[in-house]
């Protein structure tokens, strides 16, 4: 293993461990109010400190780190659940109708940034996680639909390929039996990506009062709340922004180590 995949995957872990100790555990309960102990900085009692309502800091990012991961993963699910087919039927019916509208609808997602898309999306749909899931999930099924497609087209050309075309499978049954498994380790390392884009475009969501909805703590609406108080509380505004920073470092570096892991030219290269 890499050592960027190694790093990566123990940042990883870390946040996905915390988010797990917090449906069982947490230091104090994230929502109690305590005014008089408001705006502490780190301490022996509150590791992280207290914000302007009193509430325990290290409380509010465990569970903020659930909302952001749970956000990021059901997102990313949908876009891999409704772009990879469309990915595949695209280079299957490459040059034919199908593939003209799935490729030129794409194109039309790409043209807007995503968080624009995103926050255009929730401020239809209105503000919470289960909106924000929607949005994000959206933007990540072209993403999918794209990456599919473009690996999936070289190996229409393979010779086990055209074996299996010659024994009369459709191909409908070689898109998911042959192309989809010669893909899947392309789409993990994209999913890990997609994954470490979807925990920063809740926090931008949850930012701008888009995501998820107090009382349920974010990692964005933290940053937010901050944000007029950082000259007299500066840990308000760093501890949010320092979860933010390394979960998405760890999720990049397991990304970049899963590709080198998992791509053969470059494990010859490294021998």
């Amino acid at each position: 293993m890499t050592r960027n995949l190694l790093l990566g995957a123990l940042l990883s872990m870390l946040v996905l461990l915390m988010a797990l100790v917090s449906f069982v555990w947490t230091p104090y309960d994230h929502v109690a109010m305590n005014i008089p102990a408001k705006l502490q900085p780190p301490d022996a009692e509150h590791w992280l400190g207290t914000d302007h309502f009193g509430r325990d800091m290290f409380s509010m990012i465990m569970v903020g780190a659930r909302t952001s991961i749970a956000v990021a993963l059901v997102a990313v699910g949908i876009g891999m659940l409704l772009g990879v087919p469309l990915g595949l039927a695209a280079a299957a019916r490459k040059g034919s109708w199908l593939d003209e509208v799935i490729m030129r609808g794409n194109d039309l997602v790409f043209a807007f940034p995503s968080l624009v898309i995103a926050i255009l999306i929730t401020a239809v749909l209105g503000a919470g996680a289960v909106n924000a899931i929607i949005a994000i999930g959206i933007f990540n099924i072209p993403v999918f639909a794209r990456i599919t497609r473009g690996a999936a087209l070289s190996l229409w050309e393979r010779d086990f390929i055209l074996a299996a075309r010659v024994a009369g499978k459709s191909g409908a049954r070689i898109s998911f039996e042959h192309i989809l498994p010669n893909v899947m380790n392309l789409l993990i390392v994209q999913g890990t990506i997609q994954f470490s884009l979807g925990i920063l475009a809740e926090a931008g969501l949850s930012y701008v009062g888009l995501g998820a909805q107090p009382p349920t703590p974010s990692w964005g609406r933290m940053l937010a709340d901050a944000q007029t108080m950082v000259s007299i509380a500066p840990h308000l505004a760093l501890v949010p922004g320092v979860a933010i920073v390394l979960t998405v470092l760890g999720l990049n570096l397991m990304g970049d180590g899963l590709r080198d892991y998992l791509d053969p030219r470059l494990r010859v290269s490294r021998a």
